[in-house]
């Protein structure tokens, strides 16, 4: 059977002409989606929203795609829950008006449904065509005047912590979920019990209710946990091993292939061998990219500075400093560098044709590639520049440097000529018979000071002197702005991911 379409009127009613012209100054979107819903939900369209289910062998739906496509338009706009938009397609005047149901004594769709469509829409990112679909639609039929935004904007970037959805978990327990997992995977394979397989695979740990009530040990005794360690990855190996042996053809199919290799994962991230002795032992350290939860993949451990860490992901944003619109958002890993957020801010942004004049970000964006488009476009970027502190002796900022003539003069006078990315060391023998080598460098006689230059060192030099004066750090203040939209988003989501993986967040 086909997928069912959504086929309201294209006329307006006089109820509705009378709808649109109250929202003449209010509520402008509501009156664009309704005018135009025939247009943005064409055939064409509804062909697309309805591929996504060919791949399922859903059959007919109860609710047309293309109706929920609409009311998750709606639940943008109004920042509604799915539990409230459901209600709404009964109360809410407008609501029922933009989906055609006018008078309706019931809801279009229940929560579950319209959960559902939302994951599918991302599945297949449909989710990013319905927003592009509007969008064309909006400009085609002259919905606004695009000739009223700037084509040129003052962008400011920043980014926020965001807590992970799933469970963070110790190395230990991280082994026991992965390897319960996989166990419960093959006993759903043999139809057999759970615990058969463990006693058959010779993974008698995960008999009992936690892999540490199963060790047993006392975990403040280093000597007892260091054992401990060794008989987990003993019982897991001797797993593995069962498996390549009893179900050579399911390991290389899902989803027993996802969670051995989830189990694999874990252990190279967290165990190493034991240079003093057999067996495995606890990593030193702390394995690059190392996974943290078992439900949630994509979470990291992540820092927003020294003192503060977080679990999760990072949250990005792009304003318009000139009328506080979000033009772009993402969400990477915890521990990706800033910048690795602001190339996808910068695709996102132009896709729809913006350029950036002016960048505002803090100095964690300072590498990204976004920066040096801007000024070889001869826009300009503002940041505060990186703060040079050598304690009671001569700082960075004592000695005279000339980006022209690539010299640097230390404050005795002495010159030496730089590349960019260089450590200059000044001649030594000047050095110790310098009156201010006492204030200036703790360095062995026969060494002279030595002073890094950056790579953006002329960047860098532009941010000093601009923050030496007062409209300089009035221009840098300017970058609050977003900070307030990160400050809106935190308010209105709290500090805890929805979803688990990047893609959904």
């Amino acid at each position: 059977m086909s997928i069912a379409r959504w086929n309201p009127p294209e006329a307006l009613s006089f109820v509705e002409r009378q709808f649109v012209k109250r929202m003449a100054r209010t509520g402008k979107l509501f009156a664009f989606l309704r005018e135009q819903r025939h247009a943005i939900f064409d055939d064409a369209f509804q062909d697309e929203l309805a591929k996504m289910y060919r791949d399922t062998g859903a059959g007919a739906e109860a609710v047309a795609p293309g109706l929920m496509a609409m009311a998750t338009l709606l639940q943008g706009y109004l920042g509604a829950s799915d539990a409230e938009m459901v209600e709404l397609t009964v109360f809410d005047a407008r609501v029922q008006m933009v989906l055609g149901c006018i008078g309706a004594q019931q809801p279009q769709f229940s929560q579950g449904a319209f959960s559902d469509f939302r994951a599918r829409l991302i599945r297949h990112d449909m989710d990013r065509r319905l927003l592009e679909r509007s969008g064309e639609i909006a400009r085609a039929s002259k919905g606004f005047d695009p000739k009223k935004l700037p084509r040129n904007l003052r962008v400011a970037i920043d980014s926020k912590p965001l807590e992970g959805a799933g469970r963070v978990e110790d190395t230990f327990n991280l082994l026991g979920h992965a390897a319960r997992k996989v166990v419960e995977c093959v006993a759903a394979l043999l139809k057999w019990k759970v615990a058969r397989v463990c006693k058959e695979a010779g993974v008698p740990v995960l008999l009992e209710s936690s892999v540490k009530k199963g060790l047993d040990v006392d975990w403040n005794d280093a000597t007892e946990k260091a054992e401990a360690i060794k008989v987990l990855t003993a019982q897991l190996t001797s797993l593995l091993s069962w498996l390549e042996h009893r179900l050579p053809q399911e390991l290389t199919k899902p989803p027993l292939s996802e969670d051995v290799a989830t189990l694999k994962q874990i252990l190279e991230q967290n165990t190493e061998p034991d240079p003093d002795g057999d067996g495995l032992r606890i990593i030193d350290g702390v394995a690059e990219d190392r996974r943290v939860s078992i439900e949630d993949p994509d979470m990291r451990h992540g820092r927003k500075s020294k003192s503060k860490r977080f679990n999760g992901f990072k949250q990005h944003l792009a304003v318009d400093l000139g009328t506080d619109i979000i033009l772009a958002a993402v969400v990477t890993a915890a521990n990706r560098a800033e910048s690795t957020g602001a190339q996808p801010l910068a695709e996102d942004m132009q896709r729809v044709g913006f350029n950036i004049r002016e960048l505002y970000i803090d100095r964690g964006y300072i590498n990204a590639a976004l920066v040096a488009e801007v000024l070889k476009r001869c826009g300009d970027v503002f940041c505060k520049p990186w703060q040079s502190s050598n304690g009671t002796l001569f700082s960075k900022s004592a000695f005279n440097l000339n980006m022209g003539k690539r010299t640097i003069t230390c404050p005795n006078g002495q010159v030496q000529h730089f590349e960019l990315g260089d450590v200059v060391e000044f001649d030594s023998h000047v050095c110790d018979s310098c009156p201010l080598r006492a204030i200036c460098t703790t360095a062995e006689a026969g060494s002279g000071r030595t002073v890094s230059i950056a790579d953006n060192e002329a960047l860098q030099q532009r941010f000093r002197k601009r923050l030496a004066t007062r409209k300089g750090r009035e221009i840098l203040r300017r970058r609050v702005r977003v900070e307030h939209s990160l400050g809106r988003l935190a308010r209105r989501q709290g500090p805890r991911a929805r979803y688990r993986g990047i893609r959904k967040n």
